[in-house]
């Protein structure tokens, strides 16, 4: 068996297309023009690099970005507080803050200081409740983006056994969840779980996304199995890609995969916030 590859590449420029008109019709009706406002700790190359790529999109799908970049040696509290004013600025309607931040930050603190209804990242704990209780909000955007890769491959979700390797709060857990909504059977593993080779074999989906190069290797896998690997490790995914495709029905491949959905999910759901921003300014101002 040799695996169909899951492109995510032309699903997600098809994605920056659709909100690229959705904001300009926007601006064409309101005058408002969709901000991502992204926040970068210090000088990591890697960090930098995927920042600008994101600007690069955003530019391309009509969203205004504004850049914010923070010396390394930061604190919690500046980081917080940096985060707050965007959250109250009115013209930044979707704020990204590039992780990981440097060690002595407390992610999570700085993660919550982002307001709900600017959380295009689906970071904050609001944005994972949201995800597991079914309710409106905006999803992690890797996880929203395998969602909608699975969806464009019509994969079955209903009944089906899916293995999520790796418990990241952005990116395992959340998948996790929202297989879990489509009506997949989820069991959650990761790098320290007893026997995770015969766990993964049970699968028909696996979410591999551990942060280890080559982690899954393809005699883990039942034939026939769906993979999706969320993994990117100098040019190399969680998955052994060259093992698992000769097993695998589906698999995404690093990169081209998962990667671009990730980001056109982030400029969606930035338009997003920006219609919904735009609605309610407009509904408070014909109350008054």
């Amino acid at each position: 068996m040799t695996a169909e590859l899951m492109i995510g590449t032309d699903l997600a420029a098809e994605m920056v297309t659709n909100a690229a008109a959705r904001a300009e019709k926007l601006r064409e009706s309101t005058g408002v023009q969709p901000c991502l406002a992204t926040v970068l700790v210090g000088d990591d190359p890697a960090s930098a690099t995927y920042v600008r790529m994101k600007q690069n999109r955003s530019k391309k799908a009509g969203i205004g970005s504004r850049s914010v970049v923070l010396p390394a040696e930061t604190t919690t509290a500046e980081l917080i507080a940096t985060l707050t004013e965007l959250s109250n600025d009115p013209e930044v309607h979707g704020i990204l803050l590039q992780h990981p931040v440097p060690s002595h930050i407390d992610e999570r603190a700085a993660f919550e200081a982002i307001d709900p209804r600017k959380d295009v990242d689906g970071v904050t704990m609001h944005s994972f409740a949201a995800m597991a209780f079914g309710e409106p909000g905006f999803r992690s955007c890797t996880p929203g983006g395998i969602m909608r890769l699975l969806e464009a491959y019509d994969v079955p979700l209903s009944g089906a056994h899916a293995v999520v390797i790796g418990r990241s709060p952005i990116l395992g857990k959340p998948a996790g969840m929202l297989l879990l909504a489509s009506d997949a059977t989820v069991t959650y593993t990761h790098s320290r779980t007893v026997g995770l080779p015969d766990i993964v074999r049970t699968a028909d989906i696996v979410v591999a996304a551990v942060g280890k190069a080559n982690f899954v290797r393809g005699d883990w896998l039942k034939p026939g199995a769906v993979v999706i690997d969320a993994g990117y490790n100098e040019g190399n995914g969680d998955v052994h890609f060259g093992e698992a495709s000769e097993v695998a029905r589906l698999i995404t491949p690093v990169p081209g995969g998962v990667g671009p959905m990730t980001i056109a999910l982030l400029l969606e759901q930035t338009v997003a916030a920006a219609e919904v921003s735009e609605t309610a300014v407009q509904s408070v101002e014909t109350l008054a």
